[in-house]
């Protein structure tokens, strides 16, 4: 349980340094790029849940690229505050997707 917070807590520190250093990504507080973090990973599990493992981010190939870009777009509409144009989130998967390789966050 313990893992879990502290995973969603790095998710959102890093959402919110993506969202700071990326045009096209509206500026994200704490509590938002919080529940970014959680409606982002819940959109992930749902979209590997139905289209199996090859569409995770985890796989580093064009699939899981876009994706993950196409998730956290999705995630605006979902998120109070959270505004994000395309080519931010698709810049925003690649950044998240190299941190991803030195601080594991499983967002998704």
């Amino acid at each position: 349980m313990i893992g879990l917070i502290v995973r969603f807590i790095v998710s959102a520190i890093v959402l919110m340094l993506v969202s700071w250093l990326l045009p096209g990504f509206a500026a994200l507080n704490f509590v938002q790029a919080l529940i970014a973090a959680v409606v982002i990973a819940l959109l992930g599990f749902i979209v590997e849940s139905l289209f199996g493992r090859r569409v995770s981010p985890q796989n580093r190939g064009l699939v899981g690229f876009i994706t993950a870009a196409v998730v956290i777009y999705v995630a605006q509409f979902l998120v109070p505050g959270m505004t994000i144009t395309f080519i931010g989130a698709a810049l925003a998967a690649v950044i998240i997707g190299i941190v991803d390789l030195f601080v594991p966050t499983e967002l998704r």
